[in-house]
């Protein structure tokens, strides 16, 4: 046997001597001569866990170095292959399940980033041209005939990448199905939807609970098996400001870290987080990025068109984990004050007549998800694998054992929004400190880039001149009400303890009371915002009326003015349908049922996951 190189471990023991632990560990690996002895790889092995650790610790405190990160890349490289020689790698494997409905440029953008971090760290190590401890379930809910090709495609193409990909479509998802009674069917209809009603566009936390019949199956007779859930839309990357500018990195080591955490600590579910876009609805974003765009006018009204931008390296904190949120105090984050400062993302020699162009374009993206003023970033001084505990779900990114498949994603059949913080506080209720959150976060995207919008969004419809978001407003409604009550109730000891039904009713209606006092307040700021807006825009002695270099932009600050106005003025559909007597009655008595359905529907649920495992 040939001895290793360990050219990046020494590498980074030489950048980090300063260190007292690490440059004891290069005196050991000075010491250390790999031969043949199984111990001897063993020990040097320990070296890369220890350094790996200790790097971890320092390696963000200096200005990013992309030539560091690629040896940072190469040190996980070289322990793979120290791994592998010992042919009894019995870590985790990962399988990745990516729900999708009709987004094939989201799912091979989110593809393409996991076949980029397996090929940067390689975890589990590649051989018979695959990757060893990673394979991915597409779990298909689209409509369209076209893009359930390009989506089986797509698994395909990855597949020969070496990322072992299943396509779980609609006839697959039925097959599963069938495996059940009739009567297993009629018990779990809350929780997998109409017994005679499988079909495209069951929303995605169905598809979730679909999903976990066969991952049940699959984790049978398989030992360190982990679960991670993403969504389409997001990136195994992460995000940081550096030099003025973004950049998107391949800089942790996602596996790694997870099966660090799950083979240290008695933890069955584990959430990051995401960066980048939000992952709230904008339903309940208008306010902030009001406040913003507002605050840029301000500034802009102050510049000279034809200087040079100074809309770089602006000061302004980083926003925090509910920045965007006009509601950020419900959740506990205090809101903030001051308007964000917008940070051009053009480059090269420009002013700031093209800047005002440039941000133009990216007004009506917020309808689509995006806040182009409040972008989240990676929290450089929390190490990837200290945990905390946690009380909410990050759908698009939650990792769990086979323990964690009882959780399935409560109340399906409504399609409600804040489905993942209402299953994090049921899961907080019981599991307690085997119920942790980590800094692993994923680079949420809303939107394709070229053409500046999602592929599909439930609850939105757009039209060449207006955006409607008063499905997608209903859901994120009676979805805080949902989840404000289960507060509530779990307080209470539910759902291990039964709450009287007349409870339950009198919390759901309280609640629905004092959340929508809370959105009319908020609509009031919001219109006051608007008028403000309004004012500047139309404003004959700011220098945009006078410019036709700017006549783009001032027909893109005009639509989304009318697209606002279309959402949240006294007329809007959204508010029609929350005021509705008819609807309000019919969620509430909705949401009646199914909470106090839910301890059945579980231990039917855990029956079938148990009789599944028995078969």
């Amino acid at each position: 046997m040939n001895s290793p190189a360990h050219q990046a471990l020494q590498y980074f023991l030489d950048v980090y001597c300063h260190n007292p632990t690490i440059s004891k560990l290069q005196q050991d690996l000075v010491n250390r001569t790999a031969t043949q002895a199984s111990e001897e790889i063993e020990a040097i092995i320990q070296i890369y866990h220890q350094a790996i650790g200790l790097i971890d610790n320092e390696i963000w405190s200096t200005e990013i170095n992309e030539m560091l990160i690629k040896q940072y890349q190469l040190l996980y490289q070289e322990l793979e292959d120290l791994i592998a020689s010992q042919d009894n790698d019995n870590r985790h494997k990962f399988i990745i399940v990516i729900p999708v409905a009709d987004r094939p440029r989201h799912l091979h953008n989110c593809l393409q980033s996991l076949l980029m971090l397996c090929q940067s760290f390689c975890y589990g190590g590649y051989a018979n041209q695959k990757f060893s401890k990673v394979a991915v379930i597409i779990a298909d809910d689209s409509k369209e005939q076209a893009n359930i090709a390009q989506h089986k495609a797509i698994a395909n193409h990855f597949n020969a990448q070496g990322i072992e990909t299943s396509y779980f479509g609609l006839e697959e998802q039925l097959h599963q199905l069938e495996k059940l009674t009739r009567s297993e069917r009629q018990q779990l209809s809350n929780i997998l939807g109409e017994i005679n009603n499988v079909t495209f566009h069951k929303g995605s936390s169905l598809m979730r609970n679909i999903t976990y019949l066969k991952l049940n199956e699959l984790g049978k007779n398989t030992d360190n098996l982990l679960f991670y859930f993403i969504d389409s839309d997001q990136e195994f990357q992460i995000k940081l400001q550096s030099g003025g500018r973004d950049r998107e990195l391949y800089a942790i080591n996602y596996f790694y870290n997870l099966d660090r955490i799950f083979s240290q600590h008695k933890i069955n579910i584990l959430t990051g987080k995401v960066i980048g876009d939000p992952p709230v609805s904008p339903a309940v974003m208008a306010g902030t990025f009001l406040d913003d765009v507002i605050g840029f006018l301000q500034q802009m009204s102050e510049r000279d068109p034809p200087a040079s931008c100074q809309f770089h390296h602006q000061t302004s904190a980083i926003a925090n984990d509910a920045a965007y949120h006009d509601m950020a105090d419900l959740f506990g984050f205090k809101a903030a004050r001051d308007a964000y400062p917008y940070q051009c993302l053009l480059s090269g020699k420009h002013n700031h007549a093209d800047c005002f162009n440039d941000f133009a374009t990216k007004l009506n993206q917020f309808f689509h998800g995006v806040h182009p003023t409040r972008i989240s970033y990676f929290d450089i001084d929390t190490p990837s694998t200290d945990i905390t505990p946690a009380r909410t779900i990050y759908t698009g990114n939650y990792i769990f054992n086979h323990v964690g498949l009882k959780y399935f994603i409560p109340f399906a059949r409504l399609k409600l929004r804040m489905a993942g913080p209402v299953l994090g506080r049921i899961i907080k209720s019981e599991c307690k400190d085997r119920f942790v959150s980590a800094n692993l976060p994923m680079l949420h995207k809303r939107t394709i880039e070229d053409i500046g919008e999602s592929e599909f969004r439930p609850g939105i419809n757009s039209t060449r001149a207006t955006i409607d978001l008063s499905g997608e407003f209903e859901r994120q409604f009676f979805g805080d009400v949902m989840l404000f009550t289960l507060e509530g109730l779990t307080s209470m000891g539910y759902p291990s303890k039964t709450v009287p039904q007349n409870i339950v009713k009198q919390q759901l209606e309280t609640t629905v009371r004092d959340m929508r006092q809370r959105y009319a307040i908020k609509q009031q700021e919001i219109m006051q915002k608007l008028d403000r807006l309004k004012s500047m825009v139309n404003d004959e002695n700011n220098w945009w009326h006078i410019s036709t270099v700017v006549e783009p932009a001032m027909r893109h600050f005009l639509a989304f003015i009318s697209n606002i106005e279309h959402n949240y003025d006294s007329t809007a559909r959204s508010y029609e349908l929350i005021d509705s007597e008819v609807n309000k009655n019919n969620r509430l008595e909705q949401m009646l049922q199914a909470i106090l359905q839910y301890p059945a529907d579980r231990q039917a649920w855990i029956d079938t996951l148990g009789a599944q495992k028995n078969h």
